[in-house]
């Protein structure tokens, strides 16, 4: 085996810390130790290294994780940093790393040399510094660390260097100096600067409260490391806003605030935020060598069902089905709001109808069966797993991704005649119970003769039906316009004219906020089903919000009530339900309780009669039967 201490860079960290030629040196790894998982749950890790003279503390960043995920990286590993990042943390160098190479022809040697801390860029050969070394201020959380030295006093704090370090990552920073990647950024680091494409850019939004007014608009920086959120305000949005251009790429300076990332108004994965500052130095980039387009960190359909509500993802799928365009009002403030909502398929067998808003729903055009990545949308509970494309999230038609190639080719070749699951027969105890069968078709007959609902357990299925009657009285209830912190929909009592009052609440309207809640009768060639529908689905099936047809009864107006109830009538739908024994006035019937419901994809329904077809004369491929 070949001689480690004959290729090992000793010295080079002390060399590095003092502002000399970084190159690659060679290192020993004497410790791998995990971090806290990151905001997007991924794992983190710390090294330390080992020069023979010093050992210094590393951050692995997450496109290196890789090296010690898949066992490559070992304690005792001889190794060439081939890129890396070194920052002042709390007085301390500390290297991130981006690119290494494990040298496996050195083995896993013991210990070499008797390295020392390095502390304050002043590093020792051979041990010979230690009147230089001095004990630990404190660490940057890694208690009991290797190395670490108990702190016996208080020890003054050493002036930071204003000379930028040396870095492998910073060949094309020409006279800007030192290049950080985005994930070193933090609140301790100093005099950086970045190099990142600007991957979203939002509208600039104003504000108007008693303490006053203003103006904000945000941007997302990306480069070969991660993504970060930067927020400008007044001055900086009539300084800023114009220059920066989505998809062209910046380096970016300090002086500019990080701090503690808001999730609440952010889709990215990244614990810390940047905020423009009056002196902050942002410059356009001619060389966008390095910085990717667009980073995706895809969450599948199937998966959706481990996502908590409310968490920010990217995902992709086949666009199986478009709904129109409709209007909705914001309760809070009385704008309206356009949206449409679709619907994706992917490889996992699951499909899941998600909300795109504003703009993007009117100039929505893509056809079905194109393959779409989405950037930024949150996961909602309703309906089991549903997903809205965020203000600050984004959409990219058929991308030149291997994802999106992969995902195709199998839709080509077997999806397409597939049925796919929703996650509302997914969801708590029916996942045991079903043993996550894909959701089934039943006809009004199968139901009946299946027993569906008169277990223990609450059976799921799907059902193409016709609407043959609609229940006209009880058709909605008042429900309470809270939304803030979470949508409320309880029911409200008018105590006086004018004036109704939600007990959960203890808030008073002027007016509620009708939802359906409906009966439907529902047929197919078998027999007939009544179904019990809520508001999404009253909307679907009546094409008119509940509030609609409360203010025309209020009005009088019969005959207008008596259409829409006509046009409600004979639609042909798919509907998603759950079935469940209930008890109403001691007496036990199965309640059939729809979930979902969407209008017939004549498209795919043909598909599936052409194999239905097939099936009788298997011998050829004709769809016709001799």
């Amino acid at each position: 085996m070949a001689d480690p201490f004959a290729i090992i860079s000793k010295g080079a960290f002390a060399n590095i810390a003092q502002g000399g030629e970084a190159g690659e040196p060679v290192v020993q790894c004497v410790q791998i130790k995990p971090m806290a998982a990151g905001a997007d749950g991924r794992e983190r890790y710390r090294v330390v290294w080992n020069d023979t003279a010093n050992f210094i503390q590393s951050m692995m960043t997450q496109q290196a994780n890789w090296i010690i995920t898949e066992g490559k990286l070992k304690k005792g590993s001889i190794c060439r940093l081939k890129s890396f990042q070194a920052n002042v943390v709390k007085e301390r160098l500390i290297l991130v790393i981006l690119d290494m190479e494990v040298l496996e022809e050195y083995g896993e040697p013991e210990k070499l040399g008797q390295p020392v801390a390095l502390e304050d860029g002043k590093g020792g050969q051979g041990g010979g510094g230690g009147e230089d070394v001095k004990p630990q201020p404190e660490s940057i959380g890694a208690g009991n660390f290797y190395g670490q030295k108990p702190v016996q006093q208080q020890q003054a704090q050493p002036q930071q260097r204003s000379a930028p370090l040396p870095s492998r990552a910073n060949a094309n920073g020409g006279s800007r100096g030192n290049i950080h990647p985005i994930e070193a950024l933090s609140p301790y680091a100093h005099k950086w600067t970045i190099k990142a494409r600007v991957s979203h850019k939002g509208d600039i939004k104003t504000w108007h409260n008693k303490n006053g007014e203003g103006k904000l608009f945000s941007v997302n920086f990306l480069d070969e490391s991660g993504e970060i959120r930067a927020t400008g305000f007044n001055d900086a949005v009539d300084q800023w806003y114009e220059m920066l251009q989505e998809g062209s790429v910046y380096y970016i300076s300090s002086p500019c605030r990080v701090q503690l990332a808001k999730k609440q108004f952010s889709n990215v994965n990244n614990d810390y935020e940047l905020t423009f500052e009056k002196d902050t130095q942002i410059e356009k980039a001619e060389d966008n060598e390095g910085v990717p387009q667009v980073r995706y960190n895809f969450t599948t359909l199937a998966d959706l069902q481990t996502v908590e509500k409310d968490t920010t993802i990217d995902c992709i799928g086949i666009l199986s089905e478009i709904g129109e365009v409709s209007e909705i009002v914001s309760k809070t403030t009385s704008k309206p709001y356009s949206k449409r909502e679709l619907t994706l398929v992917d490889n996992t067998g699951f499909n899941v109808r998600l909300t795109i808003w504003g703009g993007s729903a009117q100039s929505f055009e893509a056809t079905p069966e194109s393959v779409i990545a989405f950037k930024g949308v949150k996961v909602s509970d309703f309906g089991g797993r549903s997903l809205s494309l965020l203000s600050s999230g984004s959409m990219t038609l058929d991308p030149d991704i291997d994802e999106a190639f992969k995902l195709k080719g199998w839709y080509d070749g077997a999806g397409r005649n597939e049925q796919f699951q929703s996650h509302a027969n997914t969801m708590g105890a029916v996942g045991a119970t079903s043993g996550g069968r894909r959701d089934e078709y039943k006809t009004v007959a199968q139901v009946s003769e299946e027993n569906l609902g008169m277990g223990e357990s609450t059976d799921w299925f799907s059902i193409k039906g016709t609407i043959l009657y609609v229940k006209k009285d009880s058709i909605a209830y008042p429900a309470c316009r809270t939304t803030e912190p979470q949508t409320c929909n309880k029911k409200v009592v008018e105590i006086d004219p004018g004036k109704w009052r939600c007990e959960k609440c203890d808030r008073e309207w002027d007016k509620p906020e009708y939802r359906y809640v409906m009966s439907v009768n529902v047929g197919d060639h078998t027999g007939q089903l009544w179904l019990s529908c809520f508001d999404e689905t009253g909307r679907i099936i009546m094409g008119v919000p509940a509030n609609d047809i409360m203010a025309l009864r209020d009005d009088g107006d019969e005959r207008r009530q008596e259409q829409i109830f006509a046009d409600a009538n004979c639609k042909q739908l798919v509907f998603r339900c759950k079935a469940k024994m209930d008890t109403f006035q001691d007496q036990q019937r199965v309640r059939y309780q729809v979930q979902t419901a969407n209008v017939l994809n004549y498209g795919m329904e043909a598909r599936k009669l052409a194999e239905v077809i097939k099936t009788y004369n298997a011998d050829s491929d004709s769809l016709f039967v001799r």
